[in-house]
Parts: structure tokens; C-alpha cells; sequence
């Protein structure tokens, strides 16, 4: 299996083509990872991970559908960002966005009302939100990603409270047979 590391640091996946923009990291490609595309072909990849990556990048929805394009139909993406009531989120100087775990359904096939942002489409294979160690001991975590009409009462009423401390996606790239438009109006693709 090919998987793609974006972003990986010095901590890359074993196995995997590694991409990030810092010289110092173990990347076998050196490329900034706010210009697009990234130099790889369309579909070059069954698999992608970004590890606490997305949250520093400029543009989240173009980012998601250069990952789209990169990885086949059918293949999955793993995203792992800070929740945005961990102190993480906002103590990092680099981190521009700040996501909680509905995020993602932008690109769902519902696209939370909001398909006109990007026409690329991923199917959430699961959402997980890790809470901080005392929530998790008391059962929170187990509460919140067990019924996800719990962690929609959570992360509007609760999660200041029973803060979130990670989000981690795996999303399934769904693609078309007549070729996916990855831009709408006005935008480069």
C-alpha cells in the first residue's frame, strides 16, 4: 500500500512517502505545503495522513481537495488535529484554524448545507475525540464517540467543561467515473 505523509516531520510513518517543507525533517519530498499541487499525480496514493498538520495550514477546504486528489477512490484519509477547547489549539503561534469534530462534513455527501465551498467528497469512515485523561477515566470519551447525538450535545453545551483534547477523521475518498471537479466557480483547481 502507498500512503502519503503530509506534513510528517521527523516522525514519518514507516513504509510511507513522506512530504514536508522543513529541510530538517525525514521527508523524502521537500515541498511547501500551502501551494498546490502538491508533485504527486492524481490517485498516486491509497492511503494519506495528516497528523497534526491541517491546523497549520492556510487554506483547509483547498488543502482537503489536493488530499482528494491524491488518493484513489475508495482510499482512506487519516486527519488528526487538536479539538479546538485544548489548550494546544491556541497556545501554538502556527496554528491558524481551530476544528471541532463535525468539521469534516463540509465534504460529506450532505455537505452540512454548505456544497458550494468545494464539490470534492469524502465519506466519514470514523470520528474519534479523545478527552483529557481525567474525562476519559470518568467514561466521557467512551459517552461522546459512542452516540454521536451525545457529542453533538457535548460540543455545543459541554465541551468548555469536559474539554476535548484530539479529533482524529478517517475518511473514505469517494470519487466519480466522469472525474471529479475540484473547484468551484473562480477557484484554481
Amino acid at each position: 500500500m502507498r500512503i502519503l505523509d503530509v506534513g510528517c516531520g521527523i516522525n514519518k510513518k514507516p513504509g510511507a512517502i513522506g512530504v514536508d517543507r522543513n529541510l530538517a525533517s525525514r521527508a523524502d519530498v521537500i515541498a511547501d505545503l500551502d501551494h498546490f499541487p502538491y508533485p504527486f499525480r492524481d490517485s498516486s496514493f491509497d492511503g494519506l495522513q495528516a497528523v497534526h498538520v491541517i491546523e497549520h495550514l492556510s487554506d483547509v477546504i483547498r488543502s482537503m481537495e489536493e488530499f482528494h486528489r491524491l488518493v484513489r477512490g475508495g482510499g482512506e484519509v487519516l486527519i488528526v488535529t487538536p479539538h479546538y477547547t485544548d489548550f494546544s489549539s491556541f497556545c501554538d503561534p502556527t496554528h491558524r484554524w481551530h476544528l471541532n469534530s463535525f468539521s469534516m462534513r463540509y465534504f460529506g455527501k450532505d455537505n452540512a448545507g454548505y456544497g458550494y465551498y468545494s464539490t470534492v467528497r469524502f465519506t466519514e469512515n470514523s470520528v474519534r475525540v479523545k478527552l483529557l485523561a481525567l474525562w476519559r477515566w470518568l467514561g466521557f470519551e467512551w459517552l461522546v464517540n459512542t452516540f454521536p447525538r451525545y457529542r453533538r450535545f457535548w460540543e455545543h453545551y459541554l465541551c468548555y467543561v469536559v474539554r476535548g483534547k484530539v479529533i482524529e477523521w478517517r475518511l473514505k475518498v469517494i470519487k466519480n467515473d466522469l472525474g471529479d471537479a475540484r473547484s468551484v466557480a473562480g477557484r484554481p483547481s
